[in-house]
């Protein structure tokens, strides 16, 4: 049966990734620790417009998708990541990816997208 569940995260880091090839492996090993299957290549750039500056990584899967975006000239740093699929989500698993940035805040909205949009406030 699919689940339908969608996680957005937004979280203030002292250490935001730079590097595109870090944040490619970065969501590659977060699509293995979460079960799901990528689709396609993982495609990621580096903005470097100056008030805009940082990462952005997407990953098809197959049950859906993942996004990042971190913005690096922030203090302190921002990273927000979107992750949905059709599949079970162990949030934790998530979160814990997001420890190599060194968060000092997360803050999230997980919905349930099954039938209808059901928003829940953790």
């Amino acid at each position: 049966m699919l689940e339908h569940k969608h996680i957005i995260i937004r979280a203030t880091v002292k250490t935001p990734p730079t590097d595109v090839e870090f944040i490619k492996k970065w969501i590659q090993k977060l699509v293995k620790n979460i079960n799901m299957k990528p689709l396609g290549d993982t495609v990621a750039v580096y903005v470097n417009k100056k008030g805009n500056k940082g990462l952005t990584c997407v990953q098809c899967i197959e049950t859906s998708h993942i996004a990042f975006h971190s913005w690096d000239e922030d203090a302190p740093a921002v990273v927000q990541l979107d992750v949905y699929t059709c599949g079970s989500l162990n949030k934790q698993t998530v979160f814990d990816a997001l420890e190599e940035f060194e968060p000092i805040a997360i803050n999230y909205l997980t919905l349930d997208r099954a039938n209808f949009i059901e928003v829940k406030f953790l």
